[in-house]
């Protein structure tokens, strides 16, 4: 089983839709906010480091459970886990969590595909990344 990590994010005015919560959209934001700090904080390889080994993640699939609305007063915890690796893909369960409470608000996983900056084309994932993800 391979670690849960977490980032804290702190709900922006400008997150807010007309219903007067954090918009739809903002969850996979928020997702991506978290992957990214955990990359280099957490799993210690960077997404500057993977640029410069020519490699890159896209999303391939995203599947999001939205249970309770975030408000303009809240702060969120991002925590996610890498469930699996096949191929060219790395699968992610997350969940964004209210600070303020603990109750999820959202909750789901999401496919990464590893790509070859200089084809586009998905590659396999390299044996040593896998190796930095195994914590």
């Amino acid at each position: 089983m391979y670690s849960i990590f977490e980032t804290e994010i702190t709900v922006r005015p400008d997150d807010i839709d007309m219903n007067n919560h954090v918009h739809y959209s903002r969850y996979l934001d928020y997702i991506l906010m978290a992957r990214y700090d955990q990359m280099k904080k957490d799993y210690k390889v960077s997404m500057e480091e993977f640029v410069e080994q020519g490699h890159s993640w896209v999303a391939s699939q995203v599947n999001i459970i939205y249970k309770r609305p975030i408000l303009l007063k809240d702060r969120v915890t991002v925590r996610t886990q890498l469930r699996s690796f096949q191929g060219a893909m790395a699968m992610v369960n997350f969940w964004i969590v209210k600070s303020d409470g603990g109750k999820v608000a959202a909750q789901g996983e999401v496919s990464y595909t590893m790509v070859s900056i200089k084809s586009g084309r998905p590659i396999r994932i390299p044996g040593e990344i896998i190796e930095k993800y195994q914590v």
